[in-house]
């Protein structure tokens, strides 16, 4: 099967596709860019979508749910804006969402039910729809590829960098191109996509596998992150694949070259959101082996992943490998604490559910590694899972102590 390989890029590295940003006034940073549009030239373009499973969900993604419904997949447009979650808006909210899918359907003559909106910031504040509007004819007009890197900045939050990838691979003679960008830092412990993340692809692909093509990848990565355990209102991840390649995904094995790329892009992103979580050091990569079954790998991981005592020993770089243990055990996975083993990295700091006498000082050394992997491993089958995430410092409080103010 072909590789992916990675390249230097954006969203509009894919064949026909255009991008840009603009600062619209919605942060309260003066200049900072926060309204971006990402269009593909392409008619029919399909498209598919992950959103939050949070019962209180945003206007922009109530809408955009409703827009791939009944377009039956397709979309050309997506208009995305940060500074104002748009969420908890009312009527008031949705009808800012609506104004701006038809004013931008207008200005890029194409169907209303082709564009679709996302939003990040902060929740329960009233969005000025003017400062959309107005500005969207003087987005259109600079839509291009040059101006696509753009986007991965216009729809930072608390983020401290940019989170983009792309990839590309040949297929029959022809490259064809994944390129991504995605924010998150912190609410961030999404169970079908993460904040916010755009995927654009040239290859040819019907929107009901491609769909299911994004479940899948976005199970195998951005349901894998957790930052703090909170599900946002606007997690959002939406992938727009428009064939400008000329490559058709028809075979089985066409389909599964593309969900490797399509998943390796995803992880790609997914582990820029954990090392970027709010006010983090490290990233951390939990992996629980040797459970029962997936169920039980992946409750075990996920309470490791987002037990404040576990992340903070780890801010710490304190080996206290008892809160792991501790975590696993309140899980719900089913296992033998007699059973078992712990590392950081490669050294063992329990063996069968006792400490193993490790030197303090070499375990510290470990944990101070901006990049630490725990190892689980239960023993009590061939299960497996794996979680990413961070450490839990003083600066999460600074940043979300005030982060409305």
């Amino acid at each position: 099967m072909a590789n992916w390989e990675s390249v230097e890029g954006s969203l509009a590295t894919p064949q026909g596709f255009r991008a840009a940003a603009l600062a619209a006034g919605i942060k309260k940073t003066p200049g900072a860019l926060d309204l971006a549009l990402i269009v593909s030239d392409v008619a029919n373009t399909a498209a598919a979508g992950v959103f939050t499973t949070n019962r209180v969900a945003a206007a922009p993604v109530e809408l955009s749910r409703r827009q791939l419904r009944s377009s039956g997949g397709r979309a050309r447009a997506i208009v995305v804006n940060s500074g104002n979650a748009n969420a908890c808006t009312g009527r008031a909210g949705m009808r800012t969402a609506t104004r701006t899918v038809r004013t931008a359907a207008r200005l890029l003559n194409v169907p209303a039910a082709q564009v679709l909106v996302a939003s990040t910031g902060v929740i329960g504040v009233p969005l000025e729809p003017s400062l959309i509007l107005e500005k969207l004819p003087v987005l259109m007009r600079a839509l291009s590829t040059e101006r696509a890197e753009e986007v991965a900045r216009a729809i930072l939050t608390t983020d401290t960098v940019p989170k983009s990838a792309v990839l590309r691979v040949r297929r029959a003679g022809r490259l064809v191109h994944l390129a991504g960008v995605a924010k998150g830092s912190g609410m961030i412990h999404p169970h079908l996509a993460t904040m916010l993340a755009f995927i654009t692809t040239d290859a040819a692909i019907a929107p009901a596998p491609l769909k299911h093509m994004l479940r899948e990848a976005a199970d195998k990565s951005f349901n894998c992150v957790t930052v703090d355990g909170d599900t946002s209102t606007n997690d959002s991840v939406v992938i727009l694949a428009n064939g400008a390649s000329g490559v058709a995904l028809r075979s089985a094995v066409d389909r599964a070259m593309f969900l490797g790329g399509l998943t390796q892009l995803c992880q790609t992103l997914a582990r820029m959101i954990a090392r970027d979580g709010e006010g983090a050091k490290k990233l951390v990569t939990v992996e629980v082996h040797g459970a029962r079954n997936r169920a039980d790998a992946d409750r075990a991981a996920r309470a490791i992943a987002n037990s404040p005592l576990v992340k903070t020993a780890l801010a710490g770089s304190d080996p206290n490998w008892g809160r792991i243990l501790c975590a696993a055990g309140y899980s719900g996975a089913r296992f033998d604490p007699a059973r078992v083993d712990i590392r950081v990295n490669g050294l063992y700091l329990c063996r069968r559910g006792l400490d193993t006498g490790f030197a303090e000082a070499e375990a510290r050394r470990e944990l101070e590694r901006p990049e630490v992997h725990l190892h689980v491993h239960l023993h009590q089958g061939h299960a497996s899972a794996r979680i990413w995430t961070c450490d839990l410092t003083h600066d999460y409080i600074t940043i979300n102590a005030s982060y409305r103010t």
